[in-house]
């Protein structure tokens, strides 16, 4: 018990620190950029400690205690410079780790220019290797001289200068190697939370609420202690992915963590989330392109576990594009998804690069399970064909940006029953300021379910496909899960003798009223 409130009262003021950089900042970077300066120096820090606990480590275990690597004349270091490359993916110049920055921060009327040259040397160490791909663009959204930050560069600077005093306050090399990975791993889910809450629809583009990817990463772990490698098509800032490493541990992920993400920005934040969150360069693959058109994992197929939160309703190529018909992710169900609402590409994807063993837990807006068209005959394709294992409603106002209550579409490829579980989880919340959020409790109710696909009134249902395909292939929960009729039962006695005495004191009244009008014009009648 004393350690947790030890740890809830370090994260706590990690929290802190970090809502007062976001404010320092505020003032001059607005809305949902401002967080790629606290990101990205932050990444700095981190793999400027990284690097250096790594070399002391080795130096302490030769018997030279005393070596500290920012001391270092930088021409010494340049002698280790090929051998850290190859095993950490990344070189850093003694002059140029943060700590050494910071040092010379207030003092350095250059700081704008000696930052860049740092951040352009680290992502250069990395060129031609194999970990160039990882490093490459990192820093870019780390715009050291725009005027977001100030008009001249004195005021950039001293920004520049709050900025890293700021991340140096973090608490996070405490007993490094213990609590300092998930410290700034804390660091990162606080700041995405915080900016996705704050931002809007563009933050939900970037940020999975935690309990969401909970729910699904269990989902495809079920009956499962490790897997061979975890994909996500649409991986945002990577939260998803990250999950595994947190239920399952990093290694028990054997080959790694891939995916593939469409915007630029949030394709850097994801590769910055990974490292720090210590997965090493050579343990994931995340990818920039468009997934639907431009797919960069088809020698890593297929994946033992697939989860998803893709865009919802985006314009895609489809059937103006005549190859796409022709691709096998697509073509088995014989018709592309609508142009106006790429929806269930992503699905016909995630089923395409599907292990044989392995399952995919994919988020949706409603709308897929019951429009007619194009998007009816391909749920009739992965119905008729036993590919969907589970659907399951979820909650209104879960997600950033959006109240509308979402899906989880499950798929399989290797089920032992001719039947789909539905689940109608859309009570299964508690209400937080003004959004509703799954607990613990919820999930594991959910997840329970899940397991022992058994039917519980107004719960959940395993249902005969023929029984879907009788009622053209709508997949909506609320066709098979019938609601709780949570309204009183209406006593007819009673209520007759009520309507009885209002009717009887109504005639009173009016008895009253024409005997009151009565004396009334008697008087003036007198008068």
């Amino acid at each position: 018990m004393a350690e947790n409130n030890r740890k809830e009262q370090e994260r706590a003021e990690l929290h802190r620190v970090i809502w007062n950089i976001a404010n320092d900042l505020r003032g001059s970077v607005d809305g949902w950029d401002f967080k790629q300066y606290v990101l990205g120096m932050l990444f700095y820090r981190y793999i400027s400690e990284n690097l250096s606990e790594f070399i002391e480590r080795n130096e302490r275990e030769a018997g030279n205690a005393a070596f500290r690597y920012s001391e270092l004349p930088d021409t010494d270091a340049e002698n280790a410079r090929s051998e850290l490359v190859d095993t950490k993916g990344f070189f850093i110049l003694p002059s140029e780790l943060f700590c050494s920055v910071l040092k010379r921060a207030e003092k350095d009327e250059n700081l704008n220019m000696t930052l860049e040259r740092a951040f352009s040397n680290i992502e250069a160490s990395a060129k031609g290797t194999e970990s160039e791909n990882d490093f490459k663009g990192l820093f870019d959204d780390l715009d050291v001289n725009s005027n977001k930050l100030g008009g001249t560069v004195a005021q950039r600077n001293g920004r520049l200068v709050n900025l890293m005093n700021g991340v140096a306050e973090m608490k996070l090399n405490e007993r490094y190697g213990d609590n300092t990975i998930d410290a700034f791993g804390d660091a990162y889910e606080f700041l995405m939370g915080m900016y996705a809450g704050s931002a809007g629809k563009s933050g939900g583009e970037y940020y999975t609420p935690q309990e969401v990817s909970e729910l699904l990463t269990r989902i495809t772990l079920v009956g499962k202690t490790e897997v061979n490698k975890v994909y996500d098509p649409a991986c945002g800032s990577g939260s998803l992915l990250l999950k595994f490493a947190k239920i399952l541990g990093k290694d028990n992920v054997r080959r790694g963590f891939f995916g593939q993400e469409i915007n630029i920005t949030t394709y850097n934040l994801c590769r910055i989330n990974m490292f720090l969150h210590d997965i090493g360069y050579d343990k994931f693959d995340v990818a920039h392109g468009d997934t639907l058109t431009e797919p960069m994992h088809w020698d890593d197929e297929p994946f033992e576990a697939i989860v998803s939160n893709p865009p919802y309703s985006i314009r895609w190529k489809g059937d103006s594009d005549p190859l796409l018909i022709n691709d096998p992710r697509f073509s088995p169900a014989g018709v592309l998804a609508p142009k106006s609402k790429a929806d269930l590409a992503f699905v016909m994807h995630c089923l395409s690069w599907l292990s044989t063993n392995g399952t995919a837990a994919i988020v949706e807006f409603p709308g897929v399970l019951y429009r007619k068209g194009a998007e009816q005959k391909i749920r009739k394709y992965l119905v008729d064909n036993n590919f969907i294992d589970c659907i399951i409603q979820l909650p209104e106002n879960l997600f950033y940006g959006t109240t509308i209550a979402t899906c989880i579409i499950v798929l399989r490829k290797s089920k032992s029953e001719n039947s789909t579980l539905f689940i109608d989880a859309s009570e299964e919340f508690v209400k937080i300021t003004n959004s509703n959020k799954l607990t613990d409790k919820n999930i594991s109710r959910i997840l329970e379910a899940y397991k022992e696909r058994m039917s519980e009134d107004h719960f959940s249902r395993l249902v005969p496909n023929e029984e879907i395909s009788s009622k053209e292939y709508s997949l909506s929960v609320n066709q098979y899960v019938e609601k709780e009729d949570t309204r009183e039962e209406i006593d007819i006695v009673k209520l007759n003798a009520e309507i009885r005495e209002i009717v009887a004191r109504e005639n009173v009244l009016r008895e009253e009223i024409e005997k009151i009008i009565a004396d009334i014009e008697g008087d003036r009648n007198d008068g």
